[in-house]
This record gives structure tokens, C-alpha cells and sequence, in this order.
């Protein structure tokens, strides 16, 4: 994942460096237009000083033939020559490419040339003259060096600037995550965001403060009903299981009225333990359990255990204890023992017969392992009525009560699956 002001700024970014690297041309075409038409202009002033220059020696005709040879011997790129039969009758500007012939080495170079008729002593000449112009190589990557400067000074800016607004422009928004964080729904702790004047900000603040209105008052009708309807079931099922019970152990009924009766006991039975956990569930979320208690965490896995054998002798379970003594956390007593006992009856549950499993408890860890073939989905390991396995008496809820457990007492409950075996480890933090 990368910040916000990361997915900005490299779009802004490439987006700068194309537009330079689209500049570097550009540049190069404008400057060398300018640097032409200056040329231009000078070579034009060059002709004319020249033509004023031998009018103002008022020579005769042959000493100004003599003078224009020795002009043409001695002046480069400067030429002056009688009318030719079919000349230009206007400036004529162009540019040429040549090679020096006064230099030993060969070297090609652009020259930028003006064929004009000048008037010495009210004589037509055609005056040529070509200016050396800068090297085009040597031009573009002046200018491309220049470009190359002004983007990484445009980077170094803008990554500095923004680093420094955006400590002070995503402030609010900051604080607004920070609130949000912290905020727990089974507390039921208002938030209070900070104000600020950036418009988006306030307007999010102020959709978040409704969502959790809305949100809040949701979960607190939902766990009253789930708290009410549990209690309120609670004496019509007991009712009913006596019932039941009282009709089982009539001598008058038939076998096919037993099976029913057996049947109606057996979902009667599950749905008294589905209303317990759901009513356990509720005062979970209500935090209406003490958490100060010392658990002497070893002397209540010990007594599961033994409470339990029979469960193991029934599948012939092998059972492998590696418990450490004296092992003591803060927490509240009756959940431990509710955690300690769904862990391993869902151990039990989910053990072939003659399968195995592992008991571990250091200082800071409870770990149950058993054998299995597959791995669970941990999507649905810890919601409620998922179902894992094809089991139909158990309620769905042992998992989810387990980790309910866990955060109550901010313990961490992981879900793994090597060697063969199914393994539950709790990390006791306190």
C-alpha cells in the first residue's frame, strides 16, 4: 500500500518530465530561429557598412577593383563581385552547410549566408557574405542539461513542499483516523473530531458522526434483543425441557411417541444451549464480567481435563499433557474455564476415534492441538453458526465465544494446521 501523497505526486511528476523532454526540441527550434533571424540582421548591417565604408574612399574604378580583390583575399566569408547577367533582385537569406577550408581537420559547420546588391560608387554589386552559426549538437544539449537542472530542482521543490503541506493540510484528517481507531462500538464511546476549516474534512467529519449515531443505537437495539429474547426463553424452555422429560419417562407411550419425544429433547436441549450462549455472548459485549481477578490458569486446565476424561475414554482419544505449573494471568475466572472447555470439547468434537491431542501451557501460552486431514476455512473459523464440519450438535457459537473471550481479556487466538494436526494456540499478553 502507498500514502495518498505518493499516488499525487509521481502522476505529477511524469507528467513534468514529459513536458520538459517535449520542451527540449521546442527550445531548440525557438532559439534557433532567434539566433537566425540575429544573423540575419547582422550580416545585413555587415553589407551596408561595407558598401558605406568604400563609398566614403571615393576611389577610382581601378584602385576600387584592386581594393574589392584584396577584400575578397583577406575578409572570409565575405565576398563582393560584380553583377552577374542574372542575379537576385532581392535579399536572398539561406543556410548552407560546408566544411572549414582553413583548418587541418575536417569539420562540417552551419553558416548562415545573405546575397544583397550594394551600390559602390554607383556600381551594382552582389555583396555574399556567410556568419558561422552555433553548433546545433552543442546547442540542444545545453539546452537539454538546462532542462535536466530545472526538472530535478522541480522534484526536489516539489517533494519538499509537499512534505511541509501536507503536515499541516492532512492534519485534520490525521486526527479524524487517530479518533477512529480508538473507537470501540461495545464501549459506545462518543467521538468527538476535531473542527477545521478545509471543507472536505468537515463534511467527512461530519458523515462519521451520523454513521455512528446510526450505528450505535443499531447495536445497542440489537443487544437488548438479544439479551431480552434470551432471558425471556430462558423459563419457557426450562418449562418445557421438564415437560418433555416428565412425558420420556411415561410407561404408556409407544415406541414411535418416544422417538418423536426423544427428537423434540434432543432440539430442545440445543436450542436451551444456543440461548445460554447467545445470553453469554451478550453480557461478553456488555462487559458485564470482572476482569481482575488472578487466574491460576494450570489449576483450571487440569480440572477441565479431569472433568473431561470420559469424553477422551469414549473415542479412545491419546492424550498428550505438557502443562507448567503455577501459571497465573489477570482475567476473570468463569470465562477461562469457558474458554479452556470449548477449546477442548471442540478438540474432542473434531478427533477421530483413536486420534490424538496435545495439551501446551507455558507462561504466556495455551496451545490445544488434534489430529485432522485438512485445513479449516479461516474465513468462518471465528463467526457465529458457521459451520465447520457436519456435526449437528453443535451450536456454532463455541468458536465465536472463544474469541469473544480472547478479547475481553485482549489475549490473541491464532488458528494453524501442520502436521496433520489442527492447532489453537492462545497468547495470554498480560
Amino acid at each position: 500500500m502507498k500514502p495518498l501523497l505518493t499516488k499525487t505526486t509521481k502522476p505529477f511528476i511524469i507528467y513534468v518530465l514529459i513536458i520538459l523532454v517535449i520542451s527540449i526540441p521546442v527550445y531548440y527550434f525557438v532559439v534557433d530561429t532567434i539566433w537566425k533571424s540575429e544573423l540575419d540582421e547582422h550580416n545585413l548591417t555587415i553589407a551596408e557598412k561595407t558598401a558605406y565604408e568604400f563609398n566614403n574612399l571615393k576611389l577610382s574604378d581601378k584602385e576600387l577593383e584592386k581594393s574589392i580583390n584584396l577584400w575578397n583575399q583577406i575578409q572570409p566569408g565575405a565576398d563582393i563581385e560584380k553583377m552577374p547577367f542574372k542575379c537576385v533582385k532581392k535579399d536572398h537569406f539561406f543556410t548552407i552547410e560546408k566544411q572549414k577550408s582553413f583548418t587541418s581537420k575536417p569539420e562540417i559547420e552551419r553558416y548562415r549566408c545573405l546575397k544583397t546588391i550594394v551600390y559602390i560608387n554607383k556600381k551594382a554589386f552582389l555583396f555574399t557574405i556567410e556568419t558561422n552559426i552555433e553548433e546545433s549538437q552543442e546547442t540542444v544539449a545545453a539546452i537539454a542539461l538546462i532542462t535536466v537542472f530545472f526538472f530535478v530542482l522541480i522534484v526536489i521543490g516539489l517533494l519538499f513542499l509537499n512534505k511541509k503541506l501536507s503536515a499541516s493540510i492532512w492534519k485534520p484528517f490525521r486526527n479524524t483516523l487517530d479518533r477512529l481507531k480508538t473507537f470501540n462500538l461495545n464501549n459506545q464511546t462518543k467521538i468527538e473530531f476535531e473542527k477545521t476549516d478545509i471543507t472536505e474534512f468537515e463534511e467527512l467529519n461530519q458523515s462519521l458522526n451520523k454513521l455512528i449515531e446510526h450505528t450505535v443505537s443499531v447495536f445497542k437495539t440489537q443487544k437488548e434483543f438479544t439479551e431480552n429474547a434470551s432471558h425471556e426463553l430462558q423459563t419457557p424452555l426450562a418449562i418445557l425441557k421438564n415437560k418433555l422429560d416428565i412425558l420420556l419417562q411415561n410407561e404408556d407411550l409407544t415406541q414411535k411417541q418416544y422417538q418423536i419425544a426423544e427428537e423434540m429433547n434432543k432440539a430442545l436441549t440445543r436450542s436451551s444451549r444456543i440461548n445460554k450462549n447467545l445470553l453469554l455472548l451478550a453480557k461478553i459485549d456488555n462487559n458485564q464480567f470482572d476482569n481482575s481477578e488472578i487466574i491460576q490458569f494450570d489449576g483450571l486446565l487440569d480440572q477441565s481435563m479431569d472433568m473431561l476424561q470420559e469424553h477422551f475414554e469414549q473415542k479412545n482419544i491419546s492424550v498428550h499433557k505438557n502443562i507448567s505449573s503455577d501459571v497465573q494471568v489477570n482475567g476473570n475466572g468463569s470465562l477461562a474455564e469457558i474458554m479452556i472447555n470449548n477449546l477442548i470439547l471442540n478438540a474432542i468434537r473434531h478427533t477421530s476415534n483413536e486420534g490424538t491431542i496435545s495439551v501446551k501451557l507455558t507462561d504466556s501460552v495455551f496451545e490445544i492441538a488434534n489430529s485432522g486431514t485438512e485445513k479449516l476455512n479461516t474465513d468462518l473459523l471465528f463467526k457465529r453458526f458457521s459451520k465447520l464440519s457436519t456435526d449437528k450438535n453443535g451450536s456454532g457459537l463455541g468458536l465465536a465465544i472463544i474469541s469473544e473471550i480472547c478479547k475481553f481479556h485482549q489475549w490473541t487466538i491464532n488458528y494453524k494446521f501442520e502436521n496433520n494436526s489442527h492447532v489453537f494456540s492462545v497468547m495470554m499478553n498480560n
